[in-house]
Parts: C-alpha cells; sequence; structure tokens
C-alpha cells in the first residue's frame, strides 16, 4: 500500500486540477454556449468526472456551440483509446492487446486517461449524461452553480498534494456552529467588499462584454489577461477600479452572474436607504430584502444562498458574541426563532412561503438592528453598525478577502496587482473591525498557511516582514491598545475552555507548527538556510505570546526577560532536536553493530561525533545569532547522552581487552572533542560552559588502571619471552652479516610489539604508566643481559687440570710461566664439563659479545621511538603532563650499565679462552 501512495497521491491531484479546470472554463464566459442534457439546469446536477476536458478545450478554442451530452461520450470513447506518453524524443503507447497483431500504434495523441478515473461513480445528485436531449442555456443562466456547498459536499472527498504538513495549522478561534464552508465564507467576503467599496468611491456594475472585439479566442484572452504577472505582457499602467474588481472577482473565483445580481442588489440597497451609505447596513440582511427567488433559476439555488445569508446573520450577531446578553433579554430566542422560520418558508405553498418570509423578515430588521447598534469594541466610528459582533467571524472573512492576491493558477505565487488589491480591501477594514495591527496578523496567517501548502519560500519570507512590523509597532494609540485587548474568545477543547487574545488565536497555532519542525531540526531541514526564516518566525511568535501573558495593563515584557524567554525557547529546540538525532543515532549504529565487527558504544562515539559536527557547522551559527551558548549547549547534551549509555559499562569494566580499549579511546576522543566545543563559544580562555551540568566520564582515571594492569601483564610476557628464548639459543650467527644470535631478534621484536600496542590504544596516557611501561621493558633486557653471562659460569673452567706428577704448581698459570713441555700433560680427552666448555667456544663467545652490542644499538633506537611516540600524543595528553626535564625520555642507563658489565665479563672469558688456543697451537 506504502508503494502505491504517490500514485495516488498524483491521481488525487490530477482530479482536482481536472475539476478546477472544467469549473473554470464554465464559470468565466470562455465558451460561447453550453448546451444542457435533458433534465439538468446548473452544473450541480452535471458529474464533471465524466465530461472530456479535451472536448471543451476543443470547442472554447473555435468558439463552437459545447454539447454536454456530446463531451461525455468523448469522455468515454477515450477510455477505450491507449494510454501515450509523448516526449521530445519518441512517442510510447502502452496497449493491452498483442503487439505483434495490433499493427502500428496510432499517431494521434490520446487524451490522457487514469484507470482510476473510470471507477469515480456519479454523486447521488448527478443527472446520467448519456441523454440525447437538449436545452439551450447562455453562459450566464449556465453559471447558477454559485451556490455549490451541496454539489461539494456529495462529491468525493480529493485531498491536495502538499509540500508540507498543514495537520493542526488551524486558527484558534471558536467554531463556526451554523456550519458556514469556506465556499460560504469566500463569497459573503466579496459581498462585503462589494459594499465597502461601494460606499466609499460608488460601486460600478459590470462591464457588457462584446463578442469577437478581436480576432484571438476568449479562451487564449483569458490565461493572457488578468490572471498573474507570471502570464500577463500589456500595459504596465496600473488598474482601475472595474480591473481590480474583476482581478479579485477572477481569483475568489465568483461566477460573473452572482457578481453581477450582487452589485445590482447592493445598488438597489443603496438607492433606498435614505442616504445611508452601503457600508453602515447589515449587509446580509439587506441583501435578504432586496433579492427574491426570481433572480435565480430555480428554488435550490435560492434556498441554498438564503441559507448562506441567514446563517451568516446568525453567527455574527448570536454566536460568540464580545458583548454577551443578559439573562432576561428575550431578543437571541426571538432571533433563532424567526431565523429558523426563514429556513422553513420555502418548505411552504409559495403564497403561504412568501407572507411568512416577509413577516419574519420585518421582524429580524427589528431585533438585529437594535443588536447592530450596541457599542462595543471601543468604536471609533461615528455610525455604529455591528453586523457581526463576535470579531472571530470577521477575521475568517478578511482571510477570505486576502486570499485574493495569490494567483489562482499558481498558488505559490502573488499577483502582480497585489499593492492595487490591497488598497482596495482597506475599504472593508471599517465593516469587518480591522486595523493595521489586526491586518498584519492576519495576513501573516494567510501568507504562512499558504507557504506551509506550496512551500513557495518567498511566502515565508513576507510573513515574516509582516509579523516582524506588527510586534515592532510599539506607536500604538491607547485606543487602538485598549481594542486590541478587547478581541477575545472561548476555544473549547479537551482541556475544558480557554480564553485566547487575537495575538494568541493567531500567532498560536502558527508557533506550534513551527515548533514541531523546530524540535527536530536536523531531520526537518536538509538544509541549515532554510531553518533560517523559520526560526525567527518561531522567536518572533514566542516574544509575541510571552507578551500576551506578561502584560499588565499595556506594558510589554521588559528587555532582560525577552532576552531570558527567547533563550529558554531555543534551548528547548536545541535539548529536544538533539535527544531525537541521538535517539535516531542509536537505532542506526544498532544495525550497523550487527554486521560491523565492533564494540556498540565505539561505533556510537564516532556516530555522536559526526552528528555534533554537522549539527554545529551547519545549524550552530544560526542558533548562535539568539543563543550565545547554543554551540556549548549542544556539547553538554550530547555529552549527557553519551554518558548514560557509557557508564554501566564502565562500572563493568575489569581488564583492558580489545573492545575495552576501542569504547575508551571512543568515548575519550568523544569527550576531548565536546569539551573543545564547549569552551569554544567564550573570548577567555579555558571558560567552561554549563560546568555543572556536566559529569565527566572519568576515561582517565579507568584507563590508567587498566593501562598499569595491561603494562604489567605486557612485561610479564616479555619476560617469559627473554626466558624461551635463552632456552632455544645455540648461539651460532644469523648470516655473514648478522653476526648475533637470533634470540635478540626475538626479543625486541616482542619489545617494539608491546610498545606499539601500548601507543595505538588512544588512550590518555600518563607519564608514570608510560615509565612503568619502559622501566619494565628495561628490566627483561637487564635479565637477558645477566643470563647471557650467567650460563657460561666461571672463567676457570677454561684452566685444563694439571697432569699427574708434574713439578709445576698451579698458581705458575697465573703467572704465566710455564713451558711446552707442561702443556703436553693436558688432556685433550677429559670429558669434565664438556657441556660448557662448548658454550664456552671463541666462536660462540663471539656471538654473545656481538649480541649484546646488537641490544646496545636496538636500546638507542627503542629509546628514541618511545620518545617521538610520547611526543607525538602531548597535543593530547596537555592536562595529563606530569613529566620534568630529569625524568623524561625514560632512559636504559641502568640497562646499558649491566650490558656492559656482561660485555667485559665475556671479553675475560673471550680473552682466556683465545690464550688457552694459544697454547694448543704453540704446544
Amino acid at each position: 500500500m506504502g508503494d502505491r501512495m504517490p500514485e495516488l497521491v498524483l491521481l488525487q491531484q490530477l482530479q482536482q486540477d481536472r475539476y478546477k479546470l472544467l469549473r473554470f472554463l464554465l464559470s468565466n464566459g470562455v465558451l460561447k454556449k453550453v448546451v444542457m442534457p435533458s433534465g439538468a439546469k446548473t452544473l450541480e446536477d452535471i458529474n464533471l468526472d465524466e465530461v472530456s476536458v479535451d472536448y471543451v478545450l476543443e470547442c472554447a478554442e473555435k468558439e463552437t456551440v459545447l454539447e454536454i451530452s456530446e463531451a461525455v461520450k468523448r469522455y468515454y470513447n477515450d477510455l477505450d483509446l491507449p494510454l501515450m506518453m509523448g516526449s521530445a524524443f519518441s512517442q510510447t503507447v502502452y496497449v493491452a492487446s498483442n503487439v505483434d497483431s495490433s499493427g502500428p500504434a496510432s499517431s494521434c495523441l490520446p487524451n490522457l486517461v487514469l484507470a482510476e478515473t473510470a471507477s469515480v461513480e456519479a454523486s447521488h445528485n448527478s443527472f446520467s449524461m448519456v441523454s440525447t436531449a437538449s436545452q439551450q442555456v447562455s453562459v450566464n443562466e449556465l453559471i447558477n452553480d454559485i451556490e455549490d456547498d451541496d454539489d461539494r459536499e456529495s462529491r468525493p472527498k480529493i485531498a491536495l498534494y502538499q509540500p508540507n504538513d498543514t495537520n493542526g495549522l488551524i486558527l484558534e478561534l471558536p467554531p463556526l456552529k451554523t456550519g458556514l464552508t469556506g465556499d460560504d465564507l469566500r463569497k459573503t467576503a466579496y459581498e462585503i467588499l462589494l459594499a465597502s467599496i461601494g460606499g466609499v468611491r460608488g460601486l460600478p456594475l459590470p462591464a457588457v462584454k462584446e463578442k469577437n472585439q478581436v480576432k484571438k479566442s476568449k479562451f487564449v484572452r483569458k490565461f493572457t489577461g488578468h490572471i498573474s504577472h507570471k502570464h500577463k505582457h500589456q500595459s504596465s499602467q496600473k488598474p482601475d477600479l472595474g480591473d481590480l474588481l474583476e482581478n479579485i472577482r477572477t481569483q475568489m473565483e465568483i461566477p460573473e452572474a452572482m457578481d453581477w445580481l450582487t452589485r445590482h442588489s447592493l445598488l438597489n440597497v443603496s438607492v433606498g436607504s435614505g442616504g445611508k451609505r452601503i457600508d453602515t447596513l447589515l449587509i446580509p440582511l439587506e441583501l435578504l430584502c432586496t433579492v427574491s427567488h426570481v433572480d435565480f433559476p430555480d428554488q435550490k439555488a435560492y434556498t441554498r444562498w438564503k441559507k448562506r445569508q441567514v446563517n451568516v446573520l446568525e453567527e455574527g450577531l448570536l454566536n460568540h458574541p464580545s458583548i454577551p446578553m443578559e439573562e432576561s433579554d428575550h431578543r437571541e430566542s426571538e432571533l433563532r426563532t424567526l431565523f429558523k422560520e426563514l429556513r422553513e418558508a420555502e418548505g411552504l405553498p409559495s403564497a403561504l412561503g412568501s407572507a411568512q418570509r416577509s413577516e419574519s423578515l420585518m421582524a429580524v430588521r427589528n431585533i438585529v438592528l437594535s443588536l447592530a447598534k450596541r457599542v462595543s469594541r471601543e468604536d471609533q466610528i461615528e455610525e455604529v453598525c455591528h453586523w457581526a459582533d463576535g470579531y472571530h467571524l470577521n477575521i475568517l472573512l478578511y482571510g477570505k478577502l486576502l486570499c485574493a492576491v495569490f494567483d489562482i493558477l499558481d498558488e505559490g505565487k502573488l499577483v502582480k496587482d497585489t499593492d492595487e488589491i490591497m488598497e482596495l480591501l482597506k475599504f472593508s477594514w471599517k465593516i469587518l473591525g480591522i486595523t493595521q495591527n489586526v491586518h498584519d496578523l492576519c495576513y501573516t496567517w494567510v501568507l504562512f498557511h499558504q507557504f506551509v501548502l506550496t512551500g513557495e519560500e518567498d511566502l515565508l519570507r513576507h510573513a515574516l516582514f509582516h509579523i516582524k512590523r506588527f510586534s515592532a509597532n510599539s506607536q500604538q494609540s491607547p485606543q487602538e491598545r485598549s481594542y486590541m485587548k478587547t478581541l477575545r474568545s472561548c476555544k473549547e477543547g479537551a482541556d475544558g475552555s480557554r480564553e485566547l487574545t487575537f495575538v494568541e488565536s493567531v500567532v498560536l497555532p502558527i508557533k506550534q507548527w513551527v515548533d514541531k519542525r523546530m524540535e527536530d531540526y536536523t531531520t526537518s531541514f536538509t538544509n541549515a538556510s532554510k531553518m533560517d526564516p523559520l526560526l525567527t518566525l518561531a522567536v518572533v511568535s514566542g516574544t509575541l505570546l510571552g507578551d500576551e501573558k506578561a502584560q499588565s495593563g499595556i506594558t510589554r515584557m521588559e528587555s532582560a526577560a525577552e532576552t531570558d524567554a527567547v533563550a529558554k525557547q531555543l534551548e528547548n529546540y536545541i535539548t529536544s532536536s538533539a535527544k531525537a538525532a541521538f535517539n535516531k543515532a542509536l537505532q542506526e549504529v544498532h544495525i550497523k553493530c550487527e554486521k560491523a565487527n565492533e564494540h556498540f558504544l565505539a561505533l556510537l562515539a564516532v556516530a555522536i561525533q559526526t552528528l555534533v559536527k554537522k549539527d554545529t557547522e551547519e545549524f550552530g551559527p544560526i542558533l548562535s545569532r539568539w543563543h550565545p551558548h547554543a554551540v556549548p549547549l549542544c556539547a553538554t547534551l550530547y555529552h549527557n547522552f553519551y554518558h548514560q549509555q557509557l557508564k554501566p559499562f564502565l562500572d563493568g569494566v575489569s581488564i583492558l581487552t580489545d573492545d575495552v580499549a576501542s569504547v575508551l579511546s571512543g568515548a575519550y576522543s568523544l569527550e576531548q572533542y565536546l569539551m573543545g566545543l564547549n569552551m569554544s563559544g567564550s573570548t577567555e580562555r579555558d571558560t567552561f560552559f554549563y560546568k555543572d551540568e556536566i559529569e565527566p566520564f572519568k576515561v582517565e582515571e579507568i584507563s590508567t588502571t587498566l593501562m598499569m594492569h595491561w603494562v604489567s601483564m605486557q612485561v610479564t610476557r616479555v619476560s617469559e619471552w627473554v626466558d624461551r628464548t635463552l632456552q632455544q639459543e645455540k648461539w651460532e650467527p644469523l648470516s655473514n652479516q648478522q653476526q648475533h644470535g637470533v634470540s635478540i631478534i626475538e626479543v625486541f621484536r616482542i619489545i617494539e610489539e608491546a610498545t606499539e600496542q601500548f601507543f595505538s590504544l588512544k588512550l590518555p596516557i600518563h607519564f608514570p604508566v608510560m615509565k612503568s611501561l619502559a622501566t619494565g621493558l628495561g628490566n627483561a633486557l637487564q635479565i637477558y643481559s645477566s643470563r647471557v653471562v650467567n650460563q657460561l659460569g666461571v672463567k676457570e673452567v677454561l684452566i685444563p687440570p694439571p697432569p699427574g706428577l708434574t713439578r709445576y704448581g698451579k698458581e705458575v698459570f697465573n703467572i704465566k710461566k710455564f713451558t711446552k713441555k707442561g702443556i703436553s700433560y693436558i688432556n685433550p680427552s677429559d670429558t669434565r664439563n664438556s657441556g660448557q666448555l662448548n658454550l664456552l667456544s671463541v666462536s660462540k663467545l663471539c656471538v654473545r659479545l656481538n649480541t649484546l652490542y646488537f641490544m646496545l644499538n636496538q636500546l638507542k633506537i627503542l629509546e628514541g621511538n618511545i620518545k617521538d611516540l610520547w611526543l607525538k600524543i602531548q597535543p593530547h595528553n596537555n592536562n595529563l603532563g606530569d613529566t620534568s626535564d630529569t625524568e623524561f625520555p625514560p632512559n636504559f642507563d641502568l640497562t646499558r650499565k649491566l650490558a656492559n658489565d656482561s660485555i667485559e665479563r665475556i671479553s675475560e672469558f673471550l680473552g682466556t679462552s683465545y690464550f688457552i688456543l694459544l697454547i694448543f697451537v704453540n704446544q
């Protein structure tokens, strides 16, 4: 089902666009004549889903008569044609039959028909469009679907595709109890505009259009005349009043016939008003008294029109009044009864119904005028006429008027004549109780709502301009401020009734919508620049709402309190967004951990560091304009979030394994990065923000303990390796170039391996730990040097025992005085200590000596490597530095001393052995 959602959304959008196009073509005088089928009088009786758009367009272009029955036949005939996809390079036809037996594809481009479209059934009150009988009706007579609310209710509900989610974006105003729809409000708003203009500038009647004045068809003219600046390439002169009203009528989708009827009726009202201006009268009441059913093509259309006018009066004067009536005042109940009689009059016989209607209207006029003349809302006008007592209905009507500035063909754009239209709308301010501040808020709402629908960022910038102007308007007069405070309403909700000011009613839903995005801004905005205007709007909205709550009389929040409120608002955004991003990172790392051979916390540390880097680099500069410590706050939050995951792991650690090392390394690196960000927002060195809110990981303490244990294990391992290699050592040279033993190669290999592992842990390394490692390695080498010498025993073993019956004493050898004759008594076959004598051979002693010299050279290299590795990690250990010049680098002087002593002893053995060898040679 999820895979088909884009297709269904596209289908719904196409169906809605198709419906709008047909209504536009049929309601704006584009067609020369329309022939209705038998039994159908208005568009309400026609199912527009069964009308071929291609056929209607052809009739409009050729200026021929449109026969609805033919349009329906054309629609069903087109259903049998194959779907075709045309492009600049080729055409692709989709067929259901066998391609090989079907022949070549059709060269004509058929009407695009979606399969789902054919399944849309006609509404219950639609007329079957296959009738051949017809009835000729003029276009103006055809457009008597002006009250099409019943048709809208019976039509399938089609959801338009919207770039943004408008859920919850509803004005916090009391609901309309009479069931007035958006179309009802739009039509009533247009009537109010005409009356307001007629009371000031005079109301012109619509110009009668003459046919064939120009060569191009009306169809082309409709799309190039007055809709939008994108489609208008004619004169740049300012339009006159007639042109502006025509533009507004088109933008508000008011049929020409209804426009003409309303203007004509208002002029009649003006003539019979006894010199009163139209804008000081109750417009719905006057229209009810002036317009009769003979002005409509049928009773059904008139009934809907009258129902709307009565509902407007009831909604404006009785529901949600600004001045509630007293319990003893029976005018409300009487008026509701009269409104009910007016609605029921049409169901009576004609004579009786007309009489009841006349009596009811006369009684309604008396009561309504008494209610409308009450002084309320801090009135500043001479003639008071509150045709709408509760302000919320006026706001909804004015919002419909403001929507006239949006291009009907491109709803994300403003029409070229926006400024001129705004000047005309100001005429309605007196009737609707609109001031400049009220206008700014209403226009902010309309622009923002349209931005949410279309995603057009220019509309957001316009909305931001108007709400800023309202917020900065501190030059309000006391009278106007008092008037703004009277604009209050009660809104029923799940938590009971709430009293809201006008500012809260408009700004609160805007802020709630923006808050929803800002509370997860890392996900909501792929481009940080798009967040900037919305964040500004959120801040301004929050400030306005704070003013409404903090106002005492007419004072505003102090600047310090306002700054604190903005900072708190930003903190909420950063906190909620960071939490949402962290939870998302947790889920992603859990999935990745199942595939990677790494510990979860190690991967999480890397993911968090990447997330924080993106957050601070992209969104940090924007957030910092409103909150100076936005980046440190973000770092603090992620630090605490990760610590919650890390702490249970650290509590159970007892030995330094590969997983432990990777987790500690990642945690230490993350903490160092976050701490750096925490101090980045200060101009002073070592300034630490949110210090009380951060609990350190304590990776240094834990890693130091574990590393000391690890060093001890490595030193033991090296010592054991020394014993093993010496036991296996034969003291044979490796090669002609390497005249040392193999054991020293193995010893230094294991030492270098331990050293590399130690410095590759990427953990905070204290100098005592490093010194402990160096000392342990030196001790292992000292053991090696000692055992190389201790294996030789004493050098006296090299001296052969004296022969029997000798006349020389043993001490003769000590003074090195002897004769050849004495040596001849040495018994070569003497096998005492033969194994030890074998170790003391000249060649083996030379290998031992070379091995120790090799060890001294490698010891120097090892010392240099340790120094370089230590200095390399020093930038990360500035706070761990506890060394002194006398302690660093850790030296191996004692190891060298023992090695030199061992070399001296081996040299003595070698000298003695060589001397004995000379004796044998010279004997």
